[in-house]
């Protein structure tokens, strides 16, 4: 467990590709990893590389480490074993999921997304209403890029099967009141449909509490090697007939929506991350960031725009700024060369950036618990010498 000794330096010592001379303010498009996750990945490789279900024993080995990671998936989400899948990306196990939902879907009957949300959680849905007649309204955002929910409840009818949300904007940091928007779906008679990907770095994910439907994230971004993780409630996944091949098993229930053979070597890094992150600590965490938040905000130099919300309440630590005549990509190459990894672009965040009006994107800091003062003052000056 985190204790009140911990520091920065000694969590940034566990993460060897934090050695090099870059500032790392990446992490929304995906984290570095501890090296404990590497040497896990590495150490199946070498000892248990096999596939499953065969009586010698790295084919043991690798039984009992997918159990494991089944495991440390339920614990991570508050779910039960039964009702966690593993897949190559969130993308991937979404389109999967969003088909296996709808297949006895009426032509009329519709889905709500948000000017929020990431693609992932908008075109699975757009691709069903053009195969089955469907119909997929927008809720809007305000000013300051938070879900509009008297335009959500306005939207929201006998005919809506699905609210499918982001629990946090992974372009400019807004945290959705989660709990209330699905309490909204489901008086609606509609599920709630949770993307948790850029939230789930940033804090604890429980979605008993958030009163999810369905879930989806990726280990990638949260310290992890690149996969999707995805809970689905066990009712709802028993009713759904997944895309499979014949011999794939019907139990347990969530694993019949995976495809073909697991990463196992990435299973056994996922294990390792979420030992990683019950040992620093979600508390921790988040005291971190929210420095480091603040710190970024209060020095913000007056040339850039922040699109957002203005203050570190209900966001996360990632920030999407624009400077008139510094187009995205100039100022981060110009960043780059300077030592500072930085984003631009609509992160595929294609509707809050035609909302914002920026057609070629912004510029995104993201800020992860293994960032330092010192590098978001470095930053700092740099954004204002730009």
């Amino acid at each position: 467990m985190a204790t009140t000794t911990l520091t920065v330096e000694a969590v940034r010592a566990r993460f060897g590709a934090l050695g090099r001379p870059l500032a790392f303010f990446d992490g929304p498009g995906g984290t570095q990893m501890p090296d404990a996750v590497i040497d896990a990945i590495a150490a199946y490789l070498r000892e248990s590389n096999a596939n499953l279900g065969g009586p010698f024993e790295t084919s043991r080995a690798s039984d009992a480490l997918v159990t494991e990671a089944r495991q440390a998936a339920a614990e991570l989400l508050n779910a039960t074993v039964d009702e966690v899948a593993f897949g190559p990306n969130m993308t991937t196990l979404n389109f999967a999921l969003t088909r296996a939902a709808a297949r006895d879907w009426s032509a009329g009957d519709e889905v709500v997304v948000t000017k929020l949300d990431h693609d992932a959680n908008i075109s699975p849905w757009l691709e069903l209403a053009r195969d089955n007649d469907l119909r997929v309204r927008f809720c809007e955002v305000d000013d300051e890029c938070r879900i509009d929910l008297a335009h959500l409840r306005s939207l929201l009818s006998d005919r809506t099967r699905a609210v499918a949300f982001p629990w946090a904007s992974n372009a400019v940091g807004t945290v959705t009141p989660v709990a209330e928007i699905a309490a909204l779906a489901h008086e609606a008679g509609a599920l709630a449909w949770v993307d948790a990907v850029h939230y789930a770095p940033h804090g604890p994910v429980d979605v008993r509490a958030a009163g999810a439907d369905v879930l989806l994230c990726s280990p990638y971004k949260f310290y992890g090697p690149h996969l999707g993780l995805a809970f689905g409630r066990r009712e709802l996944l028993e009713r759904w007939r997944p895309y499979k091949v014949r011999p794939a098993d019907d139990h347990p229930v969530a694993q019949r929506f995976e495809t073909g053979t697991l990463p196992h070597e990435l299973l056994a890094g996922f294990v390792a991350c979420v030992d990683y992150l019950r040992d620093v600590g979600w508390n921790w965490i988040a005291e971190h960031e929210r420095s480091l938040a603040a710190r970024f905000l209060a020095a913000l130099p007056s040339a850039w725009r922040l699109h957002g919300p203005p203050t570190t309440a209900d966001r996360t630590p990632t920030f999407a700024i624009t400077r008139d005549a510094v187009a995205p990509a100039d100022a981060a190459a110009r960043l780059a060369e300077r030592g500072f990894a930085v984003w631009h672009g609509n992160y595929y965040a294609v509707e809050i950036m035609k909302r914002l009006g920026l057609d070629d994107g912004a510029v995104r800091i993201g800020i992860v618990h293994y960032n330092t003062a010192g590098e978001v003052d470095a930053l700092l000056a740099a954004l204002a010498d730009l």
